[in-house]
């Protein structure tokens, strides 16, 4: 269907604009005058030739929802009626690819499907732990106060995931770095040394001969050694997509030496701040467990929290199932049966979360801290090793000129 921009007119003389999605004109002057606006001007929004070519839409950032989801609270507290706050946001938004589904939520709530269910129809931008929330405000008529949770639970996920996220980049630039300058070096400059060392006349130092090989042997088959690096990747990311290769991959990560113990506080932060967030929202505990195992994003996490959910229903409490692996530490433990005997469970959760944020923080400080200068001694031993074993034979050759 058609998109019309609008300028309209409110009975108290303020004027607003928009988009809105309609069959004709006559339809969409129809829809603004149910929303008590006076048309002043609409118009045909030309059709983007690119709209229906996904990849080429922008994507919806988490900070996109942020702000939607702080503002369209906002408007409910303030008595706003759904249908006309949800238009004046998707009129406002920048981002065409969250304009156009928040044009499409109107749509639906308009025909008469319920905020929940309206937004559970585009999954990749809200997902089942916001839908399922939403629907719990619109139950207990507490849907600003979710929304506001809402938005405060998808600000502090962010800023965990940007710190672990920053955590593993750094590394991985210094060796990609590395391998590209030491990958030059073996490809055009070894070469030349390769020329000169040719008239010296007498057998080259074993490092700089081991140096020579390599850069050799790289050299003749560098279209093979690219195509085997993006074959391992492709490979490595089928293997991910399938169950067994998450669940191994997820498994290994939580293993690792400096990385798991950092993957495990992150699990913990993640569970306990979304189970948390449901419970006190008024979620059950049972359909509280499913979702926020679907967004553990851990293969291991996910099976542990489902075992959580079936002992539950067998009269367990959580503490139980969870001091069954060693993912969750004693003290986690301890502090979720204190607070399933006082009645206090979700804001028990929240403070371990709350805590293990910190924990988190101090771990990236400190795998930051003792990464660079290991990082640092391997550039520097990598490169420098090269250089010094080229420079071996001038070094030989002074020594018997003297």
């Amino acid at each position: 269907m058609p998109i019309y921009k609008w300028v309209g007119e409110t009975r108290k003389g303020r004027t607003v604009k928009g988009e809105l999605e309609a069959a004709d004109e006559k339809i969409a002057r129809l829809q603004l005058k149910r929303r008590n606006l006076q048309v002043k001007r609409i118009k045909e929004k030309p059709k983007d030739l690119f709209e229906n070519i996904s990849f080429l839409q922008p994507k919806v950032k988490k900070k996109d929802i942020v702000v939607f989801t702080r503002q369209f609270s906002t408007m409910i507290d303030a008595g706003l009626p759904l249908v006309q706050g949800l238009s004046i946001l998707a009129a406002q938004t920048a981002n065409p690819t969250f304009r156009r589904i928040l044009q499409e939520v109107v749509r639906d709530v308009e025909g008469g499907a319920g905020l929940a269910e309206a937004l559970g129809r585009h999954p990749k931008v809200f997902n089942d732990l916001y839908v399922n929330l939403v629907a719990a405000g619109e139950v207990g008529g507490i849907l600003d106060n979710i929304l506001q949770r809402l938005a405060n639970y998808i600000e502090k996920a962010e800023k965990l995931k940007t710190r672990i996220k920053s955590a593993m980049t750094y590394p991985m630039v210094v060796v990609a770095i590395a391998i590209v300058v030491i990958a030059v070096i073996l490809v055009f400059v070894i070469p030349v040394f390769e020329e000169m060392f040719r008239d010296f006349g007498s057998a080259l130092p074993l490092p700089t001969q081991l140096v020579v090989d390599m850069s050799r042997f790289v050299k003749g088959h560098i279209h093979y050694i690219l195509g085997a690096m993006v074959l391992m990747g492709l490979l490595f990311k089928l293997y991910r997509k399938s169950k067994s290769g998450k669940k191994s991959t997820d498994a290994l990560a939580l293993k690792l030496p400096v990385f798991g113990p950092l993957l495990k506080k992150v699990a913990v932060a993640n569970f306990t701040r979304t189970l948390g967030t449901m419970i006190s929202s008024g979620v059950p505990i049972i359909h509280a467990l499913e979702i926020t195992a679907k967004t553990s994003g851990n293969v291991v996490l996910e099976e542990v929290i489902l075992e959580v959910r079936s002992g539950i229903s067998e009269g367990q409490s959580i503490a139980e199932p969870l001091s069954e692996n060693d993912i969750f530490p004693s003290m986690v433990i301890q502090m979720i049966s204190v607070g399933e005997a006082t009645g206090a469970l979700d804001t028990m959760l929240e403070k371990i979360a709350d805590f293990y944020d910190d924990e988190v923080d101090a771990a990236v400080d400190t795998l930051t801290s003792m990464l660079e200068p290991l990082l640092m001694v391997f550039l520097g031993g990598a490169i420098g090793g090269l250089v010094i074993s080229m420079y071996l034979p001038i070094f030989k050759m002074a020594a018997a000129l003297g």
